[in-house]
């Protein structure tokens, strides 16, 4: 499988959790040899070629922020879609088009792609995107293919959770989103669950 040097990947978006990051860094460093090795391999970043032959991430930019945080330089990857004929103004359209980058930054308020940092431990966290990413680990709701998921659902608990400043405000702003991503508030959202229990 190919492998790609972090230092070379290019995020599509501006935001991630940082908290969701750390927690995902702290494994990924408790792991060593074949226990590391499988779970690098078990997560592969999926990518497309862009403008002046450029890589660039269109998910799982939380593994690569953590797999960087915890010293592993390059991961493997899957290549998603060769654009690299398109020029910057097509290129950044398509991927919007197919919903593969979230032009935003941490308040929500749209930015220019050139305005995008150009590596994935750069971005700007997203208290919110870690709720989010940590309420469906808890069963809030279920992991779907749906691209940029875990946004919408970091949008629907901004509208009713304030943002945490502490570990504790962080931590019982999880067990509230458990409880809004199980609500009627949350219905048609990707992975909406209600009363029902995740799937095994």
């Amino acid at each position: 499988m190919k492998r790609i040097a972090i230092e070379h990947l290019r995020p599509t978006q501006a935001t991630h959790g940082l908290r969701e990051v750390e927690k995902k860094t702290r494994e990924y460093k408790a792991l060593a040899g074949h226990d590391l090795a499988m779970a690098i391999a078990e997560k592969p970043i999926p990518y497309v070629i862009g403008p002046d032959g450029n890589a660039f991430a269109i998910d799982h930019h939380h593994v690569a922020a953590a797999l960087w945080a915890a010293g592993i330089k390059e991961f493997p990857v899957v290549l998603v879609a060769d654009l690299s004929s398109l020029d910057r103004a097509q290129f950044w359209l398509t991927l919007e088009n197919r919903r593969w980058t979230w032009p935003y930054d941490a308040k929500v308020r749209r930015i220019a792609f050139g305005a995008i940092p150009k590596h994935v431990y750069e971005l700007e966290d997203d208290p919110y995107r870690s709720i989010a990413g940590l309420v469906r680990e808890a069963g809030g709701y279920e992991k779907t293919t749906v691209p940029l998921e875990e946004f919408r659902w970091a949008d629907l608990f901004r509208a009713f959770i304030a943002a945490p400043a502490t570990d504790d405000e962080f931590d019982a702003a999880v067990r509230r989103g458990i409880d809004i991503a199980r609500s009627e508030s949350a219905i048609g959202l990707p992975g909406f669950l209600g009363k029902k229990k995740p799937s095994a």
